[in-house]
Parts: C-alpha cells; sequence; structure tokens
C-alpha cells in the first residue's frame, strides 16, 4: 500500500474500494490524442492535393485557351496582326483566359495566356500556322497518304 489507501496494480493506482483512479503511468485518453493527431494530418493531406488538383486544372485552361486562341490569330493573319490579335483575345475571353501577348510574323501566330489568380497562376505559350514545306510530294509519300486521284504505281 502506497500513502492513503492506495496501491499500485497492473500500472493503475487502485483507491480503498478497489476502483480505479488516474495515476502517474494511467494512459487512458490517449487514443482521443492520437485520432486527432492522425485526422489533422488526414485533413493537410487532403487539401495538399485539392491544390494540386486546382493547379492542374488552371493549366489546362490556359493550355486550351491558348492554342485556341493561336488558331484564331493565325487564320486571320491576313487582316493584318492587329485584328488577328483582336480575335485571338474574343476566343481567348471566351475561354476564361487572359491574353497576355500576341504576335502575327507572316501567317504564324504567337500568343501566351494566362489562368488563374495569385500563386494559381498558370501561363502558356502557343504557337499556330500553316505546316513547315517539306518537299511537296515527297512528304505525302513518306506518311502514306495518298492525294484524291492519285493512281498506285505498278510495280
Amino acid at each position: 500500500m502506497t500513502g492513503r489507501g492506495r496501491r499500485l496494480v497492473c500500472g493503475v493506482w487502485r483507491g480503498p474500494g478497489g476502483g480505479l483512479r488516474e495515476g502517474l503511468v494511467s494512459d487512458r485518453g490517449s487514443a482521443t490524442v492520437w485520432s486527432v493527431g492522425a485526422i489533422a494530418v488526414l485533413c493537410v493531406v487532403f487539401g495538399v492535393v485539392l491544390a494540386l488538383g486546382q493547379a492542374v486544372v488552371i493549366r489546362h485552361r490556359a493550355a486550351g485557351g491558348a492554342d485556341l486562341a493561336a488558331l484564331a490569330a493565325a487564320d486571320y493573319w491576313a487582316e493584318g496582326g492587329a485584328r488577328a490579335c483582336a480575335r485571338a483575345g474574343r476566343v481567348a475571353r471566351a475561354q476564361g483566359v487572359r491574353l497576355v501577348r500576341c504576335e502575327v510574323v507572316g501567317e504564324v501566330s504567337d500568343v501566351t495566356a494566362a489562368s488563374g489568380r495569385g500563386p494559381f497562376t498558370a501561363r502558356v505559350r502557343a504557337r499556330a500556322g500553316p505546316p513547315a514545306a517539306t518537299g511537296g510530294a515527297a512528304s505525302a509519300e513518306g506518311t502514306g497518304r495518298k492525294e484524291a486521284g492519285e493512281v498506285p504505281a505498278a510495280g
């Protein structure tokens, strides 16, 4: 027996009537602390996953808007750079992105679009124009495609 009728039994202090009393070696309530800690960690991980998902969505939105704006500017290159970039700006706004930069050189348009705000801002650059000249008939032959009316060579 230790002081005032209490004794240590299996790591728990028992009173004179045998009832449990908290002592220095009691770990009652520790599961609650561990549960709260685990829930807090899971909430932080879930928040990070949501933030990364939002960043990916913003990046894809900016890429799609930049691609469509570049195609619109390349489609209107004959009307001049200012009108082509104005068309690209309208297309970008329709896609929910901001046109940051637009340049039309010849038939090629070079566009930069941005989406998002603050730390979740994505800027994407896109170019559009006619395909590069690769030598006419040789390029169609290399791809295995046939032009309309073309007859395969007898071999």
